[in-house]
């Protein structure tokens, strides 16, 4: 019986968190469409500095991310592939690979280390120190002004990374790993333009686009969970970056599943 309690609570809890979860993706939206003009220029700066932060000032970690991974899937592509005549098959295996999957995933782990945290973080401090209560106080809507660009600006910042993420895994892979050696830079392309298609670049913008809606709701919902003491700070923060990782992973299971099986 106890096992059964604990199951359906943990359910629950889950239901809970994720009903939650939709509430401030559906809110956000409705801010944007139909309240986004109310203190636009204050919402708007909180966007451009969340777009700022998640998505320029990640460049770096990203750029060298992106060599690397495409460094390694050119090195072990061309150590193989010409034996057999299939240095075509390379543009396949950056679609399936780097399109498909691991641009979204990489740039959404990146940013939930480096945003997710700090969104958390700071929302459960402005919790905590009685700033959100104070704008309430003032008439202001805590949800327009502190959720909302933050959850749409991660939004964005994703997806921008995922295709900046792409592009430099494609083009400095080849440059590191392939110039010079049995593949020529046309083929390489072009074996990247054949094997990639409108469903290919639709799903990595859908998967990049709501990876970035999910991390920027899920985080600002542990954010204001955080009540009582300071402490529950790194606890929250915590919470937010393993359920957005579950998240994340969940629906790219859900979408891959959907759309190429």
């Amino acid at each position: 019986m106890k096992i059964i309690r604990y199951l359906g609570e943990s359910v629950l809890r889950r239901f809970t968190v994720l009903s939650s979860v939709w509430e401030i993706l559906l809110s956000s939206f409705l801010n944007l469409i139909f309240r986004f003009h109310r203190g636009r220029k204050a919402t708007l700066r909180v966007l451009l500095k969340q777009i700022y932060f998640t998505g320029f000032e990640a460049i770096p970690i990203v750029s060298w991310i992106a060599i690397v991974l495409g460094l390694i899937i050119v090195t072990q592509s061309l150590s193989i592939l010409p034996r057999f005549g299939g240095e075509g098959l390379i543009g396949e295996i950056f679609v399936w690979v780097v399109i498909r999957e691991v641009g979204p995933v990489f740039a959404s782990v990146i940013v939930i280390a480096r945003s997710g945290t700090a969104i958390a973080s700071e929302l459960g401090s402005m919790k905590i120190s009685k700033e959100i209560t104070s704008l309430e106080v003032m008439g202001i809507d805590p949800i327009h002004y502190l959720i909302t660009p933050r959850v749409i600006g991660t939004g964005i910042s994703v997806l921008l990374l995922t295709f900046y993420f792409e592009a430099v895994s494609i083009l400095g892979g080849y440059l590191l790993a392939g110039f010079g050696k049995n593949i020529s830079f046309s083929v390489y392309t072009q074996s990247i333009l054949e094997a990639m298609g409108f469903l290919e670049i639709g799903v990595s913008l859908l998967k990049s686009l709501l990876f970035g809606l999910i991390i920027g709701a899920v985080c600002s919902y542990h954010g204001l969970m955080a009540e009582k003491s300071i402490t529950q700070i790194p606890q929250q923060t915590t919470k937010a970056v393993i359920g957005s990782l579950r998240l994340v992973f969940v629906m790219d299971a859900v979408i891959t599943f959907v759309f190429f099986m």
